[in-house]
């Protein structure tokens, strides 16, 4: 996707509710398609949006250390990260993206505060995982965006593998593609395929709209309501 593109895309998406998105998803007839499994959950109520960066991590095959402790730490380690379970992809975060994560749902701490943070840093405007996620409270302190499934414990030596990156992948019953339009609040998450993603803005602000003018009349009536009672 050229920058003009991803620079309109994120512009028209930027003050919009994910419920928006599935009304205006609605309208166009993709009725069972971009909504999220609802068990994939922000861990602090929050709001993100972006372009999906898609990658894929699988259970480790094995086999798995039989070491100290020290020899553990200091050499094996190390070349797990480096051979096995690597993250290629985070240098290649641009502003704007949304990190999509399939680590084939287990429950382990690919992500924590400290790698998280950096994706943050780079550019991205929020993470999710259809598996675990650690160090969740240093997280919400740095108000960093994330959904997951499950918060977990353990990092994830002899847990994952690095499998590939920038490549379709399914996160909560939702195909993932590079570049797809990722939605994310208090409601859960849905995408947008990129090929609609234009249309879906224009019907979605324009939900967006009659339902803001909606609300500012209750909050008129809320108004005159409480100043009867001062």
């Amino acid at each position: 996707m050229n920058a003009k593109k991803r620079a309109e895309l994120l512009r028209l998406f930027d003050d919009l509710r994910v419920c928006d998105v599935r009304d205006a998803m609605d309208a166009m007839g993709y009725f069972h398609y971009g909504s999220m499994d609802q068990n994939i959950r922000p861990l602090w109520r929050t709001r993100a949006f972006g372009l999906a960066r898609t990658v894929r991590y699988l259970p480790y095959l094995g086999p798995e250390p039989r070491l100290s402790a020290e020899a553990y730490r200091r050499e094996w380690t190390g070349m797990y990260y480096r051979e096995i379970c690597p993250y290629p992809w985070v240098d290649e975060i641009q502003e704007g993206d949304f990190v999509v994560i399939d680590q084939s749902g287990l429950n382990v701490g690919l992500m924590g505060s400290e790698n998280s943070f950096g994706c943050f840093n780079k550019g991205a405007r929020g993470l999710i995982s259809n598996g675990g996620v650690r160090d969740t409270d240093e997280l919400i302190l740095q108000k960093i965006p994330f959904w997951s499934r499950s918060i977990a414990q353990s990092m994830v030596q002899v847990r994952l593998q690095f499998d590939a990156k920038n490549i379709p992948i399914a996160i909560g019953g939702v195909q993932v593609r590079p570049g797809d339009m990722v939605v994310a609040d208090g409601d859960g998450v849905i995408v947008v395929p990129q090929e609609i993603a234009l249309e879906v803005a224009r019907w979605a602000h324009e939900e967006h709209d009659r339902d803001k003018q909606s609300r500012r009349e209750h909050y008129r009536t809320a108004g005159r309501e409480l100043d009867k009672t001062l």
